[in-house]
């Protein structure tokens, strides 16, 4: 099986098992990392282990092969197509620009810049999961991206949004390609998701070196009552 096959799941087995929390059926980041979770198989067993960890009323974004139904009960609160994309091994070439390392200090602009952008599931602690960069303009957060699953082999990059007034000016391509050169130094291959439908963002990524590998589907789900 490839490392990207069953992400969520081989992350939490491996990379990012301090964070795991489940048994042998659903494993789960803490809600206030990000709502990820995954199933070992997508039977009405896992669906009921993965229903014992949402006793605190959580909701839980899975990543699947195909589109999919939960069983009887299950609200489906989101359920969008992603696009896996994965870097090749050309240079990625950007403006050197002035960054900042974010941290614990920085979550609640973090958490704003992301509730305002959508680029995904975004918690208090989501930059907990690896280096998050941004850069600021007048003291405030202008743009952000950073590293948020880890498999062997891979890292992907997450998180990438500009704030509407600062669009245009590179930012994100400039985070992406430090981000890059540290993964890279690392010995690993960055990947990252898009919506399916941002064709605008796809062929960005395009023309960074990244190509399309396999076609994912979002689904956010919360437990009967």
């Amino acid at each position: 099986m490839h490392p990207l096959d069953n992400l969520i799941w081989t992350a939490l087995g491996s990379r990012q098992a301090n964070f795991a929390e489940g048994n042998g059926h659903a494993r789960r980041f803490p809600p206030s990392v990000t709502a990820l979770g995954a199933l070992s198989t997508y039977t009405p067993e896992s669906y009921q282990a993965l229903a014992e960890l949402q006793d605190d009323g959580a909701p839980t974004a899975l990543f699947l092969d195909a589109p999919a139904h939960p069983p009887p009960g299950w609200k489906v609160v989101r359920s969008v197509p992603l696009t896996q994309m994965v870097l090749g091994d050309n240079a990625v070439p950007y403006e050197p620009m002035e960054t900042v390392s974010l941290g614990t200090a920085d979550s609640p602009e973090m958490v704003a810049l992301a509730e305002l952008t959508k680029p995904g599931p975004f918690g208090v602690r989501t930059h907990e999961l690896g280096t998050y960069l941004g850069i600021r303009r007048d003291g405030k957060l202008a743009a952000m991206a950073g590293e948020r699953l880890r498999v062997p082999g891979y890292t992907e990059i997450s998180a990438v949004c500009t704030h509407p007034e600062h669009t245009g000016k590179g930012y994100a391509r400039t985070l992406m390609g430090i981000l890059i050169e540290h993964i890279r130094q690392r010995g690993e291959r960055p990947f990252l998701h898009v919506r399916h439908d941002n064709t605008r963002a796809i062929e960005l990524y395009k023309r960074m070196g990244f190509s399309e590998r396999v076609l994912l589907h979002l689904l956010v789900v919360r437990k009967p009552g």
